[in-house]
């Protein structure tokens, strides 16, 4: 018995020490664990905020890009896709594949047929319907959803989206439509400020995902892009890219350039190329080069500007001296003037330059200028570096050097090749009493997280290779080769405006062998041009490459319509109109406009009046204060003058029929921004008449040319409507 209760007594120490041991680690486990938060390597707080923790993405926008006037042409905005779900177990799905086909085909570029294919397949959940039911905009989206079809659902997506479409695309580039790459032009180099930042929300949620109680949100703010804002002006940008489609068209050439510059500033208005592409259908692109920044070719006789001017700078043009026309042999080789080197006969220098002789330059370079000197001057006009504009792949001019001919070539345009922008800055030196400004087309950057502005360009000098002198000198010859019946710029005259400028024509290196291509319109047709001669406010080049033109045609006729649609309109758009003693020389009437801010309305409506002027008042003010034009601006009879009186509210008129400046003026006089989308006359505009309208608003107006039969009944059938409203008038 006893030796039973030893054995008993024996188990149970033993039992005692194993769970006291047992217990020790556990315990000591748990105090472990507890000042460590590790288990077999993991620790216990992660574990536990990853099993508790959930978080939402903020995504940050990419920034826009806009025009000088607050115009967007690049956004980030929300896209839908088109779905149909077909599982017949879901609540809605597409009962009727042929009716719901036969609704929804237009609506995304599908053939019924198909369509009803797609929505009629058994065993799936739910389809896709093709490309076309992708990136739709919201207002597309809408219109699809207001059908009401049962099992057609949406989702959604951000995407850039450019709504100029063709507007300055080789300026502006593109993006994927999901944004992950850019590609070209200020998308791509613009990318590290127009990329947004993502945000994230971080909190602590049970196994519902349901937000604990009295838990800290961590919030990680996303920060949307940079902004842009650009020089371009929408106004003559959309016209510029309205007649380069025009003349496209019509001629087919392989090539277009354009730019319109402010030579005061070197700000650029406008640039485009043709072949051009729609940014947000990047995939039918065919040209990826903007021509004006990123290639170089022999210019031609625009070239003849700065070699005179160097020799008007160096004290040796001599205007009235005369050289023989025709022929002038260098070295081995002949120089031959464009009319196949037959010549003119002995002529003056001046007269040599408005017939765009090659001899003169010839002559000049190598007897008067000397080839340092010339090449001295083409460094001081900036054609021997990039400009450095704030645009991507920027390439350098190719100067011909060596020879007694290059030396010759290079005087006249050809031999040496430089780019489209090259001779923009350059120019700016003789429409700007001398001096040469950079051009850039990126006004300013802001951060819009902070509204502060990251980057802001200025005007800059970047050299005076003349004087002021000699920029006078030179806008003299440039008006003769304009107004004088032997200056080959003669098609480029603007009857009103002083339009200065020299034409090119380029011979074009045959890619088969030596020489250059032969055949009528097998050049590059230029001009390079600004005006008003005395003051020029606006600079524009234009290039047009081997149009297809008929014997009959010269091939300055391409050129020459793009240039004096768009001279006429910027200078119209920018107030530039002709001057009363313009207006009496040729019509022998005109009226200089008076100050009538802070006149009375019925004063006023009643001088304009009795100058047969046509008055839109503005407002139901009983004073003026504000007018356009401004004053002193000479009009003929039955032009519009706009007063903007002293009131609350204002309304927009009716302005069928009415002109580009007309639109222009009345924008300008009740300070909304105007997007114009065609040249000519009004034919629609997406404000009705009598709608409010307030500062800072825009308004959308179609043009059309009057010669278009449409517009022509249209603007007829407006005539006969008024005077059937005047005569009832009368008769009641």
């Amino acid at each position: 018995m006893e030796i039973k209760r030893a054995v008993t007594n024996v188990r149970a120490v033993v039992l005692m020490v194993i769970f006291f041991t047992v217990f020790a680690i556990f315990v000591g486990r748990i105090a472990f664990i507890q000042v460590t938060k590790e288990v077999s390597g993991h620790e216990l707080d992660t574990l536990a905020e990853e099993r508790w923790s959930r978080s939402i993405d903020l995504k940050g926008q990419r920034g826009t890009i806009y025009d000088r006037s607050g115009g967007i042409i690049a956004e980030e905005v929300m896209s839908y896709n088109v779905y149909a779900v077909l599982n017949t177990e879901q609540r809605e799905y597409v009962k009727d594949p042929s009716a719901t086909a036969e609704a929804l085909a237009p609506y995304i570029n599908q053939e019924v047929d198909n369509l009803t294919r797609l929505l009629s397949q058994e065993g799936k959940f739910q389809v896709e319907l093709g490309s076309g039911a992708r990136n739709l905009t919201y207002e597309q989206m809408v219109e699809i959803n207001e059908l009401e079809l049962d099992g057609i659902f949406f989702s959604s997506e951000p995407r850039r989206y450019y709504p100029k479409q063709t507007y300055a695309s080789h300026v502006i580039g593109y993006t994927e439509r999901n944004m992950t790459e850019s590609r070209m032009g200020l998308e791509r180099s613009l990318d590290e400020y127009l990329q947004g930042t993502d945000g994230r929300i971080t909190y602590q949620a049970d196994t519902k995902r349901i937000p604990l109680l009295n838990q800290e949100e961590m919030i990680s703010p996303a920060e949307n892009g940079h902004n842009v804002y650009l020089t371009l002006d929408s106004n003559i940008q959309t016209a510029l890219e309205q007649i380069m489609t025009e003349v496209d068209e019509e001629y087919e050439p392989e090539r277009m350039i354009a730019i319109v510059a402010d030579p005061k500033t070197g700000q650029i208005l406008a640039m485009s190329n043709r072949p051009s592409f729609n940014p947000n259908r990047y995939e039918s692109i065919t040209n990826y080069m903007n021509y004006a920044v990123s290639d170089h070719f022999e210019p031609g006789s625009t070239m003849k500007i700065f070699t005179v001017a160097a020799a008007i700078e160096e004290g040796v043009y001599d205007r009235n001296k005369q050289y023989q026309s025709g022929t002038m042999q260098v070295g081995p080789d002949p120089v031959r003037d464009h009319n196949y080197g037959r010549g003119w006969g002995q002529i003056t220098y001046e007269e040599g330059f408005y017939r765009s002789s090659n001899v003169a330059m010839a002559k000049l370079a190598l007897e008067d200028l000397g080839a340092e000197k010339l090449y001295d001057y083409w460094e001081k006009f900036g054609f021997t570096e990039p400009t450095g504009i704030d645009l991507p792949n920027e390439v350098n001019s190719l100067i011909a050097r060596g020879s007694q001919m290059d030396v010759a070539t290079t005087a006249f345009g050809q031999g040496t090749a430089v780019t489209p922008i090259q001779q923009i800055q350059a120019a700016t030196a003789i429409a700007n009493g001398g001096q040469m400004m950079k051009p850039y087309v990126i006004d300013r950057i802001e951060d819009p997280n902070t509204n502060e502005i990251v980057v802001k360009n200025e005007p800059e000098v970047v050299g005076e290779p003349i004087s002021e002198e000699t920029s006078e000198k030179m806008l003299g010859l440039l008006e003769g080769a304009v107004t004088e019946s032997m200056g080959t710029g003669r098609p480029y005259y603007l009857e009103g405006f002083d339009v200065v400028g020299k034409t090119g024509t380029a011979q074009i290196p045959n890619p088969a062998g030596p020489g250059y291509i032969q055949g009528h319109g097998e050049n590059i047709f230029s001009f390079l041009g600004m005006a008003p001669k005395d003051d020029p406010s606006l600079l524009v080049y234009v290039a047009v490459e081997r149009p297809n033109i008929s014997e009959m045609e010269t091939g300055s006729e391409p050129s020459r319509k793009i240039f004096t649609t768009i001279m006429k309109q910027g200078l119209q758009y920018l107030n530039i109109a002709p001057t009363v003693e313009d207006i009496a020389k040729e019509t022998e009437q005109g009226y200089r406009l008076d100050d009538f801010n802070g006149e009375t309305v019925k004063k006023a409506k009643e001088v304009l009046s009795n100058e047969q002027l046509d008055v839109v008042v503005l407002g139901d003010g009983k004073n003026v204060i504000s007018q356009e034009p401004a004053a002193g601006i000479g009009l003929l009879a039955g032009e519009k003058v706009f007063l903007r009186t002293d009131s609350d509210s204002y309304s927009i008129p009716d302005m069928f029929g009415w002109s580009s400046r007309d639109v222009l003026r009345l924008a300008d006089v009740l300070e909304i921004t105007p997007n114009l989308f065609g040249y000519g006359y009004v034919v629609s505009q997406d404000t009705e008449a009598g709608g409010a309208v307030k500062p800072g608003d825009y308004i959308t107006i179609e043009l059309k040319q009057k010669n278009d039969e449409s517009v022509e009944q249209e603007l007829e059938n407006e005539q006969e409507l008024e005077e059937t409203e005047e005569s009832s008038g009368e008769d009641s």
